[in-house]
């Protein structure tokens, strides 16, 4: 199984990266976990996008999944589709709204919204606690994580390989459990370590660490660090608290797994 980073700033993308997004190689499979902002742009230097066998969404914020519409102009209108896309749809796993929150920003005004229904190319399925489906020999799992919004860790099972991918979220048991014994945890790191940081919503560098740490997780990939902050001092907080190996992300870099 291999990890290529798309984007990874936090919270939009910054000056140096694209938001989240990821692909995720594994066997014949080629998925995406999110496609935040410039994600789309992205990953055409890495595949063609009508060879993605999927997509999944950690949650909808607009960080983590505003190029659907572009991939949804993608499917609809490219001049030279290798194939028919409206015979082979491509399968949408996110949180039970995607339908209609993505048909919402792709077509935003009412007259356009009303025919607008983007079953034509894609086939939702819906995450739900605890939900397991197939990609190709890839089983992706998912588990509430501690967000505003309905947000899943997602784990991804191949061959005895396990990546787990932590979406946005707070301090949780959810994440520890989804990312038990996993091989790679990538984790977001959003804010340097504080005891007045708001609850539900995001991890510092060192809650990373501990709930590396917590889960028994081989390594740790920290991702999803807002331009703002110092990604080196969230590193150095998840090192304090996590003995594993720990590693920045970076757009394009790859992981095996």
């Amino acid at each position: 199984m291999r990890l290529i980073v798309l984007g990874c700033s936090g919270s939009g993308p910054g000056p140096g990266s694209p938001a989240s997004g990821y692909l995720v190689e594994a066997g014949d499979a080629r998925f995406t976990l999110d496609l935040g902002n410039g994600t789309f742009g992205a990953l055409q230097r890495h595949l063609d996008p009508w060879a993605l066998d999927a997509v999944a969404f950690s949650h909808l914020h607009a960080d983590h999944c505003s190029d659907f519409a572009s991939l949804v102009v993608h499917r609809r209108y490219h001049p030279r589709p290798p194939y028919d896309a409206t015979a082979s749809k491509l399968a949408v796993h996110a949180p039970g709204e995607a339908p209609d929150r993505f048909a919402a920003a792709y077509a935003p005004s009412a007259a356009e919204r009303a025919g607008t229904d983007l079953t034509d190319v894609f086939t939702f399925h819906a995450l739900t606690p605890g939900s397991t489906s197939s990609i190709g020999d890839a089983r992706l799992s998912a588990t509430p994580v501690d967000h505003p919004c309905e947000t899943y860790a997602l784990r991804v099972e191949h061959e005895g390989r396990t990546l787990v991918y932590s979406g946005d979220t707070g301090p949780c048991d959810g994440l520890v459990t989804a990312a038990r014994g996993a091989d790679v945890l990538l984790c977001e790191a959003s804010w340097p370590h504080s005891d007045d940081a708001p609850a539900g919503v995001h991890l510092s560098g060192r809650q990373a660490g501990e709930h590396a740490a917590a889960a028994g997780v081989g390594r740790l990939l920290l991702t999803h660090v807002p331009a703002w902050c110092d990604p080196q001092e969230l590193l150095a907080e998840a090192k304090a608290v996590f003995d594993g190996p720990i590693d920045l992300v970076h757009p394009d870099e790859a992981f095996d797994i």
